[in-house]
């Protein structure tokens, strides 16, 4: 259950941003799918995302349950005369434990390029949020926490690329950096960085200045931040904006749902080569398969593992630790890249797509097959000189 404000990044600021994230991707699943161009055009990153941290609320809930069970336990023995005393303490999980229960649900759970991405970002702030095993967390560990977590998803990618979710965490953290005060002053400027970066990924990503938007993931996250806002301040943010993404060209106007980003028109700097996937280049077709498996296996083994997939596909994604980890590539030979997880450990939970198929990584009753929508915006106007501003924006 939800509670904000929350003060101090604790155990229930956990499970209350995860619910939160959580409701906010739900409400911006259908619209994240509808701009998601990149690596692959499959209109599918809104739903990856909700169903990665769809995983990481259900772990978060298992530890919450866990825990008051346990104190119901300590009750009952209690009433018998033993140790009541210790029975407050059970009901509450650690920082630590909620922490690392959301980073291990959203791995296990990660779909897509875009979620594995996700769920390295809250392994890496889980890995600092629990470090010293403390009961909560203040703003300067927030810091540290955004800032490992947006270099470890970095490393986590074999090729990355600006313009992308990496970009728009990268922002974050270095807002976030710049921001002194208590976990809600943090996460606003972190927040507000990333708005600002993700205004400007069309700038970055050739891809994306063609479709007309803005990065898919890299909105994901943006959602995801707002409601780490809305946890710390009872605030919630809405995406003035950034909340569909249609994006004019690199004059600087962002026209409809991306038109005012806190006044922030998208960079003119350097676009980022598209090297991590052919299917950013027009004409030039993608690797046919996602493959996508849970891994038991070495971290020597794990690096071999990555050498041999960036040799068979691109958007290969490698994230984990401590024995477990998830992997995603995209490949022609889909054979290959499970025999490679073979090799280096005990694959298991192997999920392959073939892009032909339509909607990926979703089945049975997890999301239904639904034709891709066409939208189209009728406009009646009364007068020729609103008919003329109209067709000055666009209409035709």
């Amino acid at each position: 259950m939800a509670q904000v404000p929350q003060t101090f990044f604790d155990a229930l600021a956990v499970r209350t941003w995860c619910g939160l994230a959580l409701e906010t991707l739900g409400r911006a699943r259908e619209e994240i799918d509808a701009i998601n161009v990149y690596p692959v055009a499959d209109g599918d990153t809104g739903t990856n995302l909700y169903l990665t941290v769809e995983s990481a609320v259900a772990a978060v809930e298992a530890v919450f349950a866990g825990h008051a069970a346990g104190a119901e336990a300590a009750m009952g023995a209690g009433s018998e005369g033993a140790g009541v005393a210790d029975a407050g303490g059970a009901g509450e999980p650690t920082l630590a434990d909620a922490a690392r229960a959301m980073a291990h649900g959203a791995l296990i759970g990660a779909r897509g390029n875009s979620g594995t991405i996700l769920a390295q970002l809250l392994r890496g702030m889980a890995q600092v949020l629990a470090d010293d095993d403390t009961a909560r967390a203040d703003g300067r560990c927030l810091r540290l926490a955004l800032r490992h977590a947006a270099d470890s998803a970095r490393r986590a990618v074999a090729h990355p690329v600006e313009g992308t979710v990496l970009t728009v965490a990268s922002a974050a953290a270095d807002a976030a950096d710049g921001a002194e005060g208590d976990c809600g002053t943090v996460v606003r400027a972190a927040y507000d960085g990333a708005r600002t970066a993700l205004a400007a990924t069309p700038g970055q990503l050739p891809v994306l200045e063609r479709a007309g938007v803005v990065d898919a993931g890299g909105r994901g996250l943006v959602a995801v931040l707002g409601a780490l806002v809305e946890t710390f301040t009872g605030e919630r943010e809405r995406t003035r904006g950034v909340a569909g993404s249609a994006y004019t060209g690199p004059a600087g106007d962002l026209h409809a749902r991306v038109e005012a980003v806190d006044g922030h028109a998208p960079a003119d700097g350097a676009r980022g080569e598209c090297a991590d996937s052919a299917a950013a280049v027009p004409g030039q077709e993608g690797p046919a398969f996602e493959v996508i498996y849970l891994l038991e296996a070495e971290d020597a083994a794990v690096e071999r593992l990555r050498g041999r997939l960036d040799a068979l596909g691109d958007s290969l994604v490698v994230v984990g630790g401590d024995g477990l980890w998830n992997v995603h590539v995209h490949v022609d030979d889909a054979g290959a890249a499970v025999e490679a997880g073979i090799e280096a450990g005990r694959p298991h939970r192997i999920r392959i797509t073939h892009f032909g198929a339509g909607d990926v990584h979703t089945t049975g009753a997890e999301r239904p097959p639904r034709e891709r929508a066409q939208r189209a915006v009728v406009a009646v106007v009364p007068g020729e000189g609103l008919a003329g501003l109209y067709a000055e924006a666009g209409a035709t």
